[in-house]
């Protein structure tokens, strides 16, 4: 129950430490929520604010969700048993003269100062016990403590976690943060500059960086710089980032530290949820040119245009629903930061569409090729394939974009 060891130092988030740090400090305890999509760094996030809470002599708990509530409930039974919980208010919740959940949150009520993490909670509605939602609070994920619960999470909406979770929707890095994460792993690899224009090439995404920084870092690799490892992308992504691992079909772990097999994780969790939509409409998406797409564009004739599957529009609503609620889509008119959740400032937004158009993402760069989930797209010779006939077919139905709209200083 000891947290990982982050390997290599933590970049550009520091606001978020800090907020988790003063929520630790601050007197009354909580429940905070580290969401946002699959690679953004949720999980080294909550293992430097375990590092730092751990440093300053309080306790720490980290438990893996295995998506098993039993497990789920021994875990934090014996995260309280660590704090006092005594082992003769357990034997009562073994027999049950009480109940379990109760008992283990009446404790850690009384007790203050201390962090319990629960990591990859990207299935809350079978976090339990029993079949109520986790905004209830009355399963084992509560902000009830004299602590503070860290939970890190795909799942990025409000609904989910309840008025009372501190709400920190991750980024993201910046691309100072990217290239200080870059120069961190190969500082022989280039420029500050370089090392930056690399990091905007992989649209911030940490895990993307990270395997960037990891393969510059070996002497043996082919290519050795910035820049040459950002002009390889273009030709060789599949071989860079979007690589198969034999293990990740298998384990969920194995998959969650790899670029091609991470996003899989949150389209395979939708589309077992019934969102049957979800995987082919971020395919879809990811076939136009980075730019924010109207909304009223993304049609249900459209999708079965495209994919060759029957949609209707409660379908596609809800297809977009459930992949802005795993944070693979930001909607500029909705992605601003709730007055509860102070911690993270809004992105850059996009330049909006036409008027009454409610604009959807691009996807990063980085990231088009993965969520097409076509191997061939990768191939140079077959840039004019199926892919891209579909695109020039679409692009008839696509309204001419509005001239960038003037800066204006006050």
């Amino acid at each position: 129950m000891n947290p990982p060891t982050a390997s290599a130092r933590v970049r550009g988030r520091e606001t978020e430490l800090e907020r988790i740090g003063g929520l630790v400090r601050g007197p009354g305890g909580g429940m905070v929520v580290v969401c946002g999509a699959g690679g953004l760094g949720k999980t080294t996030l909550a293992a430097e604010a375990a590092a730092r809470t751990r440093s300053e002599g309080r306790v720490v708990v980290w438990i893996r969700w295995r998506n098993d509530p039993g497990q789920l409930g021994q875990d934090l039974a014996q995260a309280a048993h660590i704090l006092g919980l005594p082992e003769s208010r357990l034997e009562e919740a073994r027999t049950g003269r009480v109940s379990l959940v109760d008992a283990v949150w009446e404790h850690l009520a009384t007790m203050e100062g201390w962090l319990i993490v629960v990591d990859n909670v990207d299935t809350p509605a079978r976090v339990g016990p029993g079949s109520g939602p986790s905004a209830a609070y009355r399963g084992w994920l509560r902000p009830h403590g004299g602590g503070l619960l860290l939970v890190t999470s795909r799942d990025t909406t409000r609904q989910t976690w309840g008025p009372d979770a501190d709400l920190i929707h991750l980024q993201p890095l910046a691309d100072n943060a990217g290239g200080a994460v870059l120069l961190d792993a190969a500082p022989h690899a280039g420029t500050e500059n370089e090392a930056e224009a690399l990091a905007a090439r992989l649209s911030g995404l940490s895990l993307g960086l990270n395997a960037a920084g990891t393969y510059l870092s070996v002497p043996t690799s082919l290519h050795r710089t910035f820049i040459a490892y950002q002009h390889a992308l273009d030709t060789e992504f599949a071989d860079l980032l979007g690589a198969d691992h034999p293990a990740a079909a298998t384990d969920p772990a194995v998959a969650r530290r790899v670029v091609r097999h991470t996003w899989d994780l949150s389209l395979d969790q939708l589309h077992s949820d019934g969102y049957a939509l979800a995987r082919p409409v971020l395919q879809l998406l990811a076939l136009f040119e980075p730019a924010p797409v109207p909304r009223t564009l993304v049609t249900p004739e459209l999708v079965t245009d495209a994919t060759g599957l029957p949609a209707t529009t409660a379908t596609v609503d809800a297809a977009l629903a459930g992949l802005h609620q795993y944070g693979l889509l930001h909607t500029p008119e909705t992605d601003e930061p709730e007055p509860a959740s102070p911690a993270m400032g809004p992105a850059p937004a996009p330049p909006p569409g036409p008027r009454g158009h409610r604009p959807l993402p691009h996807l990063p760069r980085a990231h088009e090729h993965l969520a097409r989930g076509d191997r061939r797209q990768f191939d140079p010779g077959r840039r004019r394939g199926r892919g891209h006939a579909r695109q020039d077919r679409l692009a008839n139905r696509t309204p001419p974009r509005p001239p960038p709209r003037p800066q204006y200083t006050p």
